[in-house]
């Protein structure tokens, strides 16, 4: 989810950084190296408590996979949650080592059986690439979160046509099938941009960073409310939720595929943002999202949302 971010941008703000994180750090509890990291997040209310799974015996689904291999764009690459425009794998939902992650409660031993093909900017068209690269490890589990690069671009004509994502994730899907007809997916629904801005348009650190260039279709002119600028979000709004029914179409037709929309359904806020732009999750947020895939992946039933 970085986005098109120019050098310049790069340049503007390294050079408002130290402000931003001065004032936002008053605002927010989640730092690298605070206690605000995804673990003491997960052990917070009713998402801490993990179930003991137990599939019926005619299940096909096993909530203990012992591999994964994690697929996707710059939130699986735990992007701007441990310093400024940088990836931060150790700090990933999915993989990392350094947060309660997803693959830290579910493998024996993860850093040995877990694998992390996301990459920064990637849009759902790099996805059977990573796939492929994924299946040479035969995990037991593939996840997959991406998605919101499609939809964040610098104008709303550049979106990923619709058909385009449906055709470039049915290949990557029958690519592990072909692969590895025995393993699991786990894909995340993409999170839900106009939630953010609607979130975000009232602090003002969150409005002057996003005008930088984080997600223009969304996050440009975050005041604006023109008929245009409106319509504008009202288009990515309505994308995002075409994308998701392609994601969940999709999953439904595999029978070992899970499709998780309470990603999309999940507000996240000050504390689960990152504080450089207000855009990534921080450490609290990809803790976050490590409890919702672990409560689909290690459910008796797929949630069906």
């Amino acid at each position: 989810m970085r986005g098109n971010v120019t050098r310049k941008v790069r340049g503007v703000l390294r050079g408002t950084v130290a402000v931003v994180s001065a004032v936002s750090a008053a605002l927010l509890v989640t730092s690298c190296d605070d206690g605000g990291d995804a673990k003491s997040g997960a052990g917070q209310g009713a998402a801490a408590v993990r179930p003991s799974p137990s599939p019926t015996p005619t299940s096909a689904w096993d909530p203990r996979p012992r591999s994964i291999a994690s697929l996707g764009d710059s939130i699986t690459r735990g992007f701007d949650a441990c310093s400024v425009l940088k990836d931060c794998p150790e700090a990933s939902w999915a993989t990392g080592t350094k947060v309660d992650s997803l693959a830290r409660r579910l493998l024996p031993s993860p850093a040995t059986s877990s694998w992390n093909f996301a990459k920064t900017g990637a849009r759902m068209a790099d996805l059977p690439d990573q796939m492929r690269a994924a299946v040479q490890q035969k995990p037991q589990l593939v996840t997959v979160l991406v998605g919101a690069n499609d939809a964040c671009r610098n104008q709303v004509s550049y979106m990923t046509p619709v058909d385009d994502f449906r055709a470039d994730f049915e290949s990557s899907v029958t690519e592990l099938r072909k692969a590895l007809p025995k393993s699991q997916l786990y894909v995340a629904s993409v999170p839900d941009l106009k939630r953010l801005w609607t979130s975000g348009r009232n602090n003002s650190i969150a409005k002057t960073v996003w005008k930088l260039g984080i997600c223009p279709t969304m996050l440009r002119d975050p005041d604006a409310q023109d008929p245009a600028s409106e319509e504008r979000r009202a288009q990515v709004d309505k994308r995002v939720g075409e994308y998701n029914a392609v994601l969940k179409d999709v999953c439904r037709r595999d029978k070992l595929c899970r499709y998780d929309g309470s990603v999309h359904g999940y507000d996240f806020d000050g504390d689960q943002l990152s504080k450089w732009d207000w855009f990534h999750p921080s450490k609290n947020g990809q803790g976050r999202l490590a409890d919702m895939a672990y409560r689909e992946i290690t459910a008796v039933r797929p949630s069906g949302t």
